[in-house]
């Protein structure tokens, strides 16, 4: 009996705890004495009362009225725990709560101390900054979207609103992604720094040549007009070339039976050079035959020396062995 009265009593209490909390939540309200501010932005679309006041990411406040100011700017009331630091140099910031369009106030502590911003001290339009305007963004795109066929567009349309249908782990994948590429960017800070760097420095190079720049294209347009008004001729050239290649084709095609038959003959000539002693007596003998013969000939007249004739055969590129010399003309070659 003393056991299951134990139990029920730590099981109201922890009902209790846990209905507070969660009565906690649903108020979306701060707890402890707090001081009222207020804040001047050009744009605080969907920004309501009730929604968060935070700092560091920590909820420190919530927002207590919207009102018009001027017919120009939203004057957004909200309170803030009196032990956050309100400085002097603070600043506010509206941003986007999550996917579906809430938003709260971001608050930024001054960088260095200051004096305390009293209750009732409103932040000017140099002091705030309002959320990311998404139909700029999306006009950005526009150019984009304009190449998207319709119905691609409609499918894309169709899955984005699958997805915020109640496609619950489809919307944790994509948040865990989105998640794990905001730590990548933010471990490649230093190399994304390093390559804005390097492109400033390449623009501003660019800019320096600005003159060259421009030299340099219009001479490129004035080159690319020559070649289009002269596209016949070179057209004509190039079917020029193409006939010129076959006919080189052609002729290589029809010299290669003869070249390799000289090439064949050239091959029995250097074997028939190479085996045996006849040529090398014949180039031992020759200096001393030719000498006799001279020293025959440098006395008086009696040796003389005529040239009747000459005959041989000179390969042609058909084929045709041609029959060429010089017939005897002179008496004495009778």
């Amino acid at each position: 009996m003393k056991k299951t009265l134990v139990k029920s009593l730590l099981f109201t209490l922890v009902t209790v705890l846990a209905t507070v909390t969660l009565a906690g939540v649903i108020r979306n309200s701060a707890s402890g004495p707090s001081r009222t501010y207020h804040a001047l932005f050009s744009d605080a679309t969907s920004l309501n009362k009730g929604d968060d006041v935070r700092m560091a990411g920590v909820k420190v406040g919530t927002v207590t009225g919207i009102s018009l100011k001027d017919n120009q700017v939203a004057d957004v009331s909200f309170t803030v725990a009196k032990d956050a630091p309100m400085t002097r140099g603070t600043t506010a910031e509206l941003r986007f709560r999550n996917l579906v369009g809430q938003r709260y106030v971001d608050i930024h502590p001054a960088d260095s101390p200051g004096p305390t911003l009293p209750a009732g001290y409103t932040f000017s339009l140099s002091q705030t900054k309002p959320a990311l305007d998404l139909t700029l963004l999306f006009n950005g795109f526009q150019p984009l979207f304009q190449f998207l066929d319709p119905k691609d567009v409609n499918t894309l349309s169709g899955e984005i609103i699958a997805v915020f249908q109640g496609e619950g782990p489809t919307v944790n994948d994509l948040l865990s992604s989105t998640a794990s590429l905001t730590s990548t960017l933010a471990d490649r800070d230093q190399v994304i720094g390093e390559l804005i760097t390097n492109l400033n420095n390449v623009l501003g190079v660019v800019d320096d040549h600005s003159d060259q720049l421009d030299t340099t294209l219009v001479t490129l347009q004035q080159l690319v007009s020559g070649l289009a008004q002269d596209r016949s001729t070179i057209g004509d050239t190039i079917d020029g070339l193409g006939k010129l290649t076959s006919s080189v084709a052609d002729l290589l095609g029809d010299s290669r039976k003869p070249l390799k038959q000289d090439i064949a003959s050239l091959g029995k000539l250097s074997g028939n050079l190479s085996d045996g002693d006849t040529f090398d007596s014949f180039l031992k003998t020759l200096p001393t035959k030719l000498d006799a013969i001279g020293r025959t000939a440098s006395y008086g007249s009696w040796l003389n020396f005529y040239l009747c004739s000459i005959q041989g055969k000179i390969p042609l590129p058909e084929g045709y062995m041609g029959d060429l010399g010089a017939n005897p003309v002179a008496t004495r070659c009778s």
